[in-house]
């Protein structure tokens, strides 16, 4: 990508490099840090957007509102860009921000930052073996022998994924897409990855491209105890992605930690992160039942620059899609954002799929297996795992060069009809526009274009 993102308002004032303690690898170089003051790594309990007038300075916001200034865009206050003309800052207490909340003349945001986003899904399956599973030709769809991926309609690396591909009929978009997605990259922001798998091995993107938001530091390690929490969701998130585009680079950037929760804030700047460098495609196999003004603002400036982003529609089977989902069909962002639900092989909505008329797409996201922790595999359900197929498709489509402007609407308009199915009656119209992923159909009417 080209040009930057405006003032990258929410990395301007430090990308928590301060507080690593992790000191980078010889082959994984460190983040140089910002120019600007640092800001340690803290939790913030809140976290507000104040709109800047004539005079304010960090020094002295930070004194009024009692809090940290975690950003600071000036660059829109001319132009009267509302996005660009604001400072973020970080509240400690309730109380903070109380004195800045009577100026009558100021509106200040406030809304919750700690813990309010998590990753969904549960792992449903594992195999074993660690690293030797992946002898015998299943590494090889990663390391270059991507030309067997398929033989006889099976897919032989994870031949345990063949009904799921056939589904969404993968073999042939493949071979419609045959750059695999190769210069395209999609940011996986969620618990991080196991960095040393195999399976990511020549698959991601420069080390100095990756953060942990979480921690710290430059390492987006997936952390935690093996099946426990959500230790190893963004392993077979990235997993997915590669399958369906074995040609893309990914991204790794961690804002969860291995409970699967994270802030408002790592979100956020990991958005603004991903599209600064280099993602073509942001992938968020994670949600909030509350709206997010901040996350949602960094996505609004993240369209402007025609980067996709791709986001899970929960797993608590209501009828309420999850933000930053629920904000896909936004006038000012609609056209680059896509929301993806949950069916099962018989294309009926999963069990556990929230759905909504504001629903976008349906994607099968039961028992997807994929890399995960130490050299193992395993499957996960949930949403989480539908939103990376819809990014690797994405990707199959930037990778034979055709524009991004169109691409979310020609995917959701040549979905495969589901609603014939009587169990899906009750979900009318709220399982996608049209219907479940079909990556044929999506290929064929978005290279007529």
């Amino acid at each position: 990508m080209t040009n930057k993102i405006a003032a990258l308002s929410l990395l301007t004032l430090g990308l928590l490099s301060a507080c690593s303690n992790t000191a980078p690898t010889a082959d994984v170089p460190s983040t140089p840090p910002p120019a600007a003051t640092p800001v340690a790594q803290e939790r913030f309990v809140q976290v507000a957007m104040v709109p800047l007038q004539a005079g304010d300075t960090p020094q002295s916001l930070a004194a009024a509102v009692g809090g940290a200034v975690l950003s600071w865009a000036e660059d829109g206050c001319s132009s009267g860009d509302e996005i660009n003309c604001m400072a973020i800052m970080g509240l400690k207490s309730q109380a903070d921000g109380q004195p800045l909340r009577a100026q009558s003349d100021r509106t200040m945001y406030i809304e919750p930052n700690k813990d309010v986003f998590g990753g969904g899904g549960k792992m449903t399956a594992t195999m074993g073996g660690r690293i030797s599973m992946w002898a015998g030709g299943r590494i090889s769809m990663w390391a270059g022998g991507r030309i067997s991926m398929w033989a006889g309609g099976q897919f032989t690396q994870l031949p345990e994924n063949t009904k799921l591909w056939q589904k969404i009929r993968l073999e042939e978009a493949q071979h419609m897409a045959p750059k695999l997605g190769a210069g395209v990259t999609v940011a996986v922001i969620d618990t991080g990855l196991d960095l040393q798998h195999p399976a990511f091995s020549n698959s991601l993107s420069a080390p100095s491209t990756w953060y942990d938001f979480y921690d710290g530091d430059t390492m987006p390690q997936d952390e935690g105890t093996f099946g426990v929490g959500g230790y190893g969701h963004g392993s077979n998130v990235a997993g997915i992605v590669l399958q369906v585009a074995p040609g893309a680079k990914i991204m790794p950037l961690r804002v969860l930690g291995s409970d699967g929760s994270g802030d408002v804030i790592m979100v956020a700047r990991a958005i603004l992160w991903a599209a600064d460098h280099g993602a073509n495609v942001i992938n968020l196999s994670l949600g909030s039942s509350e709206n997010s003004k901040i996350v949602q603002d960094a996505i609004k400036k993240v369209t402007r620059s025609r980067v996709l982003v791709v986001s899970s529609a929960g797993n608590s089977n209501l009828n309420k899609i999850t933000y930053p989902a629920a904000d896909a069909t936004a006038k000012d962002s609609g056209d680059y954002s896509l929301s993806v639900g949950s069916v099962d092989l018989n294309d009926v909505k999963s069990s556990f799929s929230n759905y909504s008329d504001k629903l976008k797409l349906v994607a099968p996201g039961e028992n997807v297996y994929a890399p995960a922790p130490d050299g193992r595999m395993a499957a996960w359900s949930g949403t989480s795992m539908a939103a990376p197929m819809a990014s690797g498709g994405l990707a199959l489509a930037l990778g034979q060069q055709l524009a991004s402007g169109e691409l979310i609407e020609e995917m959701t308009e040549n979905a495969a009809d589901i609603y014939k199915i009587s169990a899906n009656n009750p979900y009318k119209d709220k399982l996608g526009e049209k219907g479940r992923l079909d990556l044929v159909r999506f290929l064929d009417s978005a290279s007529d274009d």
